[in-house]
């Protein structure tokens, strides 16, 4: 400070103007050491491109599939049960044999209902001579009566026996009619076309009309049909789809997830199960191949809709967030792009999205590591996911 202006400033005032001025050179000299540290520190790197594995957008159809679990029932299936008692004299058939309506499969021995109707069809005999007879003596005793030279009495008599000896012909009639019925039931025919099941009674045995297990099943394996049942709220849907025409059904082996058969929509049982707010449906299938036997477990798609010209991407690309779903998109400069979809149908493999367009590509796998303006490096598959355990793999080596 010049001393004529330091002479008229107070002293008050002088010690504020140095202290002043000591900070201003403290202030530059922080300045001037700072400005020379960032100087000499090297200045920081770029961070490596991100590896991800991309896919295309596409247009296309896609039919909408239900899936769900379902039971192989045969369309129609008898247990072959003796209605009369007797010995299993023959057994016509072999197990697991395929036969046909009305194929004569069992015998049981029929000598007694035989010797019965026998005696049924005489007695028919006699009561059927002894009718004739009476009825001639009716028609003379009409003319006697006419010509007033009996009473009134014995041609009434003899009207009465006349249709005594009717009824109990008739009743004849009835008992042979029905031992030719009990000597059908010794021969056991096949009521439907279908397969044979296992053999419950070997011949020689004596069987009965109150056996509960019968002498073998029978069950129609061709066309032959898979019961399943499906949420309620698909059946909006699946009457949509029954009303548009065939509805296709696939039925799928449960291991390999292969086609066993291509068939279609039946019927929809007529209530929901209160219980599990599902409906049952039957599906009836093609089975010439006996890829779908009874009883059988398999996976059942069934197509309820058709999106036509969608959005079709990835469904791994498709991500979930707190308050939507969305992609990352591959922008200019192999950047990314956080862009909300809606997904209006999803599989395992496929979604059907808005908010895309056909020719865009998205990030199929890699996505834990991204984040919107990253730089992506495409890479196959593989590759991303040896990135990711290579990653995983350094972090578990720095964690103490």
């Amino acid at each position: 400070m010049p001393p004529q202006i330091a002479h008229a400033v107070s002293p008050r005032a002088r010690k504020t103007v140095y202290s002043a001025l000591g900070l201003v050179a403290i202030v530059g000299t922080g300045l001037s050491l700072g400005g020379f540290g960032s100087r000499g520190a090297p200045p920081p790197k770029a961070p490596p491109p991100v590896p991800v594995n991309l896919t295309q957008v596409e247009r296309r159809d896609v039919p909408h599939w239900q899936e769900t679990i379902g039971t192989v029932t045969s369309l129609q299936s008898a247990v072959l049960r003796s209605q009369v008692d007797g010995v299993l004299t023959d057994v016509l058939f072999r197990e697991g044999q395929t036969v046909k309506r009305g194929q004569l499969l069992a015998r049981i021995d029929d000598r007694a209902i035989a010797a019965s109707l026998d005696g049924a069809q005489a007695q028919l005999a006699r009561d059927d001579a002894q009718l004739r007879s009476a009825q001639s003596d009716l028609n003379r005793f009409r003319q006697l009566s006419g010509s007033q030279l009996i009473a009134r009495q014995m041609l009434d008599q003899q009207s009465a026996s006349v249709q005594q000896l009717q009824a109990t012909t008739q009743a004849n009639q009835a008992a042979i009619d029905g031992a030719r019925v009990q000597l059908s039931y010794t021969r056991i025919v096949s009521p439907i076309d279908g397969r044979i099941g296992l053999r419950k009674v070997d011949p020689g045995n004596v069987v009965r009309a109150s056996d509960p297990d019968g002498l073998v099943t029978v069950q129609q394996v061709d066309p032959i049909s898979v019961v399943f049942a499906l949420p309620q709220d698909q059946l909006p849907r699946l009457r949509n789809a029954q009303a548009g025409g065939k509805v296709e059904v696939q039925a799928l082996d449960r291991d390999a997830g292969s086609v066993l058969a291509d068939g279609e929509l039946r019927v929809i049982d007529n209530q929901i199960d209160e219980a599990t707010g599902t409906v049952r449906v039957r599906a009836v299938f093609a089975n010439a191949q006996d890829k779908l036997w009874p009883g059988q477990l398999v996976s059942v798609r069934v197509r309820t809709g058709l999106s036509a010209g969608a959005i079709v991407v990835a469904s791994e690309a498709v991500q979930r967030g707190l308050d939507q779903n969305f992609v990352y998109r591959l922008e200019a400069g192999d950047k990314v792009a956080m862009v909300p979809v809606r997904v209006e149908y999803q599989n395992d493999k496929i979604a059907v999205v808005q908010g895309l367009r056909a020719d865009d590509r998205v990030v199929r796998d890699g996505q834990s590591r991204l984040k919107p303006g990253m730089i992506v490096a495409p890479v196959a598959a593989a590759a991303v996911a040896a990135n990711l355990v290579g990653a995983d793999a350094r972090v578990a080596a720095a964690t103490p």
